[in-house]
């Protein structure tokens, strides 16, 4: 719910910006679908009721989620027109979602460091994704936000480059921890690695040969590579870890 107040948000103080992008002016605000007014106003009641559910699931839960509404008012405010630091507050964002799930179970979702590393990387791969999708759109005429003066394909190629080869190390680095084989009860964990590397390739080619990588959600929906990549690493996870099997199967 948070969350989603959040989006409500950020296309808000990004409306005027949308309005020039080719996909994003089809958003609610964007486009008029919804006025300002009530879109406020869902937003106001969404962060309400996100609020009130987490005050009674887990105060820690609610600390951490008012850190998360923070990074996000600072994000949309100043920090999303520095270029480097708005795709570094993306992925903070997703890293305090990990923290808000697992202290919402209490100490029953415990968080790998790895986890935690692999998730940051992830989320920055795919935001220098998003950013070169809008540096292309520059090249044709089209500036769509202003943290985009400080972006060329040269450098977002590179740090891409980075980002994926760190996730992949970061998510081997997990599935062989002596603290994760602990938890889950296997060492073969290692097999997923496979399904991650494929993933990150195709996300890749989608970026650099197809140039389609504007929108992370977008891709994933249409493309049936990435579709059955993330279903492989899944029944691969749950066939080898038994607490997911034991959670799906009884």
């Amino acid at each position: 719910l948070v969350a989603s107040a959040i989006y409500i948000l950020n296309d808000y103080f990004d409306i005027e910006e949308d309005r020039k992008h080719p996909s994003k002016k089809s958003r609610p605000l964007a486009s008029g679908a919804i006025s300002v007014r009530n879109g406020l106003m869902l937003m106001a009641l969404l962060l309400l009721l996100g609020g009130t559910g987490m005050y009674f699931i887990s105060k820690e839960a609610l600390l951490l989620t008012g850190i998360y509404v923070g990074n996000n008012l600072l994000y949309s405010f100043r920090l999303k027109h520095i270029a480097i630091l708005d795709v570094t507050m993306i992925a903070v964002g997703f890293v305090l979602r990990l923290f808000i799930g697992s202290a919402a179970g209490e100490g029953s979702l415990p968080l790998s460091m790895w986890i935690i590393l692999v998730t940051y990387l992830l989320a920055l791969f795919l935001a220098l994704a998003k950013r070169r999708d809008d540096v292309l759109l520059r090249a044709a005429g089209k500036k769509v936000r202003k943290s985009i003066d400080g972006y060329n394909l040269e450098f977002i190629n590179g740090a891409m480059m980075i980002m994926a080869s760190l996730t992949v190390v970061g998510y081997i680095s997990y599935c062989t921890s002596e603290e994760v084989i602990s938890r889950l009860g296997t060492e073969k964990l290692y097999f997923t690695v496979g399904f991650v590397v494929l993933g990150i390739l195709r996300y890749m080619q989608i970026t650099f040969v197809e140039e389609k990588s504007g929108s992370p959600t977008k891709v994933l929906m249409k493309d049936i590579f990435l579709q059955l990549t993330l279903a492989g690493w899944l029944i691969t996870f749950i066939l080898l870890v038994p607490a997911a099997r034991h959670l799906i199967f009884g």
